[in-house]
């Protein structure tokens, strides 16, 4: 099995699931770089498996991981840089039409390929989230009309990741 990852690791991504944790920047930063060991670990994976549905009408692990990679990118262009500034966010693009492109592009694209584009703009994301200042992640933001914090924001991605995750663990198990 493809499990390398400690008890710690594991347990971390069960604690990020309970509603009343608040994470912290950090905490947030470490899920992510967890989320690149994991992803990587899906190399050994054989293609029949990446390329499987995980169930009848659901996406398949290539198609589940290609689609993080333009949400990373949406976030490093279009909330990032935004965030420093007092500017109105630009609107978030048609999810649905994102994860349809994304999904398309991930089955024509090769495993390794998928694992390495997502490995890298992950890794940017976390220099970007590094570079953050500190106290901007306790600041209100305004998305769609709605107030967030910056950590709220990324908790929901981070609760995004693991639902994913999770998704995948139910078919292949701990990977």
């Amino acid at each position: 099995m493809l499990s390398k990852f400690s008890a710690e690791q594991l347990s971390y991504v069960e604690l990020t699931r309970r509603e009343s944790v608040q994470l912290n920047k950090q905490e947030i930063i470490k899920h992510f770089e967890f989320t690149i060991d994991w992803v990587e670990s899906l190399n050994t994976l054989p293609e029949e498996e990446w390329r499987s549905q995980i169930a009848k009408g659901k996406w398949s692990i290539a198609e589940i991981v290609g689609h993080l990679i333009p949400w990373d990118e949406f976030v490093l262009t279009k909330r990032i840089p935004y965030f420093l500034t007092s500017a109105l966010l630009p609107k978030s693009p048609e999810s649905d039409l994102v994860n349809q492109q994304s999904a398309e592009e991930s089955r024509n694209r090769s495993k390794k390929e998928t694992i390495k584009l997502f490995m890298s703009s992950r890794k940017l994301l976390i220099q970007s989230l590094n570079d953050l200042p500190d106290e901007l992640w306790k600041q209100d933001l305004s998305i769609g009309g709605n107030s967030i914090s910056l950590m709220k924001y990324f908790k929901g991605l981070v609760e995004h990741d693991i639902h994913h995750i999770r998704q995948i663990q139910s078919v292949f198990g701990d990977l």
